[in-house]
């Protein structure tokens, strides 16, 4: 192009020039006003944002929603069960938990100490009999100055069935272990019990050890009560090792001060299986899963 420009004369090259720099001119600046930016439409403040920012948006909160109802259901689990132990629905089932039942059969017997035995409680535990046929029975259970009180309480109608009352000076042993049972048994209860014994099983007749209904057994076994986790009031209360500790050295402080003929007798602590001689189990199989010793809510019955 050079070489064309010396061949030409001034003013047709200068015309040349002109026209060229002209087409150069307009090509860079189309290219320049289209291929090298875009247009962009300002929104004012208020409106959506760009797609991707809506996409981005919709991504980030899909992902937080499971998290925000996680952190809700939890609340509102919390609000609605507060009891760290266990669910009320559950425990409402035992009538020893409705409000002022515990209370009202601790007054009760409290009240009858006082007016026919002219002594006062010094322990108060909510526990479980076993019987000799493996049957569970819901006892409250009381040590006074000089007796063991075993009290079979209606927790429904509010009052005491049955009392059998045991000298402390009387108790001879005082077992602490896990429960056996013959290979036989149907019903093999897992868990550990105290079994307070104030006479020989030898000595038991035939009659009173077939006999699930006897009250001739000169023992008792004790158990933790259902519902010593549903409350911090019932922990205390269902509580097998307070029980223990206060019974313990009652007993032994009875032996000392008794002017019977046992006067002096150290009672004996030991720590061996629970022998519960239950070779079919059929009948507590059947009572102890339907719970027929505790005074229980079962339902409405119609026919």
């Amino acid at each position: 192009m050079s070489s064309l420009l010396h061949q030409q004369p001034l003013h047709e090259r200068d015309a040349f020039t002109l026209r060229l720099t002209l087409l150069i001119g307009c090509r860079m600046s189309t290219t320049g006003s289209f291929e090298g930016f875009q247009s962009v439409a300002l929104k004012p403040d208020g409106e959506d944002q760009p797609a991707e920012r809506d996409s981005l948006s919709a991504e980030e909160g899909s992902s937080a929603v499971p998290s925000r109802m996680a952190r809700q259901s939890s609340v509102t689990e919390s609000i609605l069960y507060p009891n760290p132990y266990t669910q009320p629905h559950r425990t409402r089932k035992y009538f020893v938990t409705r409000p002022g039942a515990i209370e009202t059969a601790r007054e009760d017997l409290n009240n009858h100490v006082a007016e026919t035995m002219d002594e006062v409680i010094q322990g108060f535990w909510l526990l479980t009999e076993v019987d000799h046929w493996n049957n569970e029975k819901e006892r409250v259970v009381a040590i006074t100055d000089n007796t063991l009180l075993i009290c079979k309480y209606d927790f429904i109608m509010l009052s005491c069935v049955q009392l059998q009352r045991i000298p402390l000076s009387s108790i001879c042993h005082i077992c602490l272990g896990k429960f056996a049972f013959p290979g036989t048994s149907l019903d093999k209860r897992q868990g550990e019990g105290i079994r307070i014994s104030w006479g020989k099983s030898e000595e038991q007749s035939l009659l009173s050890r077939w006999n699930p209904w006897s009250t001739e057994v000169p023992y008792a076994t004790f158990t933790e009560h259902p519902m010593k986790k549903s409350s911090e009031k019932f922990s205390e209360i269902c509580k097998m090792s307070s029980f223990i500790a206060k019974l313990v050295p009652a007993v032994q402080n009875a032996h000392k001060t008794s002017l019977g003929p046992g006067r002096g007798k150290e009672v004996m602590v030991s720590t061996e299986p629970i022998i519960i001689e239950t070779y079919t189990g059929l009948m507590s199989f059947i009572g102890n899963r339907n719970k027929l010793g505790y005074s229980l809510a079962r339902g409405s019955i119609g026919f």
